[in-house]
């Protein structure tokens, strides 16, 4: 296509969201500068629908993008809108006090279904980049000891203990260092193999001691080994009903078993900041056929995204993602 039918697939798909109506050739030189005349827009537009990227639902009616044109829109069209002063400091200012990696992504869903009134998602730090930066052993009380697993993500794990063979603060602070030493870098999944060798290395008297502490660090481990969404502005899908048709139900079905999700997150290949759009037949489920993934990646293999019909401004959304996206990587490092 040259540059004057994408400019007018432009103006349909921008007139389109705003307005949720069909629009004409009538209507498109109202409201946008073309610089051509109405015989030469209804011209284009016949042609773009001949291409598949718009289609007319009635008879009587203008034309509506199909998912094929706001993909075109996407690729060809749409520039994104950076982020006035105002905005990025609204963002700073939410995230940048997070006292945990939890509450920072629950800060950053609610910012991002504010922002762009979709519904918000962010995948917790994947497992398979969550390595062990530090565990920590505190003393509380004669048979309760605190276990903190540190990620390199920044998240915080911690579990008060009952030990049964409880020893001085001393002996803590030297299991704490040996800890380190053996599992420090590894993933939170791999931590049997070298919890074992150092067991099997210690005199069997000090055995049970240790093997306390072993063990309540793997289950530490474990529970934040699983793979989960974080999610919010759900509620938006109420706001665009319309746009779903009778598919609501199935999508926000979707939403709360959240295994397509994590799926679509998996099938992301993105790097942190890198936006990546999927519209309709793309998202590989009949439950969002009639919807569109705006994501990015942060931190280090995990992402962040909304979701939303696929009538949605696809250029406020890229930038918005794009930025907390960025913003986040910056905080966890």
């Amino acid at each position: 296509m040259d540059d004057r039918k994408l400019q007018i697939l432009g103006a349909i798909v921008e007139d389109y969201v705003s307005t949720r109506e069909p629009v004409g050739s009538k209507s498109l030189l109202e409201r946008h500068e073309l610089g051509v005349s109405a015989a030469t827009v209804r011209n284009d537009m016949s042609v773009l629908e001949e291409e598949g990227l718009i289609h007319q639902p009635h008879t009587s009616a203008g034309r509506v993008p199909t998912d094929k044109g706001y993909r075109a829109f996407v690729d060809h069209v749409a520039m994104v809108k950076p982020l006035s002063a105002a905005e990025k400091r609204a963002i700073r200012t939410l995230l940048e006090d997070a006292g945990d990696v939890e509450e920072l992504l629950a800060r950053t869903v609610r910012l991002l279904a504010q922002l762009t009134q979709q519904v918000a998602m962010v995948q917790y730090p994947a497992r398979r980049q969550a390595r062990i930066r530090h565990v920590e052993l505190v003393k509380v009380a004669d048979s309760l000891l605190l276990v903190v697993l540190i990620t390199e993500s920044g998240r915080v794990d911690q579990r008060t203990v009952p030990v049964v063979a409880g020893r001085p603060a001393e002996y803590y602070a030297a299991l704490r260092d040996q800890l380190n030493r053996a599992v420090a870098g590894r993933e939170v999944t791999d931590l049997a193999a070298p919890l074992t060798d150092y067991l099997e290395s210690l005199p069997v008297p000090e055995r049970p001691a240790a093997a306390e502490v072993a063990e309540a660090l793997t289950a530490l481990a474990a529970t934040r080994a699983e793979d989960r969404i974080m999610m919010a502005g759900t509620a938006n899908i109420a706001r665009s009903a319309e746009d779903f048709a009778r598919d609501v139900e199935p999508l926000l079905d979707v939403l709360e078993e959240q295994l397509v999700l994590l799926r679509l997150f998996t099938e992301m290949h993105v790097s942190p900041g890198d936006v990546q759009v999927r519209i309709g037949s793309e998202l590989h489920d009949r439950a969002l056929h009639q919807a569109a993934l705006v994501g990015a990646g942060y931190g280090a293999g995990s992402y962040l995204a909304i979701l939303g019909p696929s009538r949605m401004d696809y250029a406020a959304g890229i930038s918005t993602v794009q930025a907390i996206a960025r913003y986040v990587s910056r905080f966890l490092e």
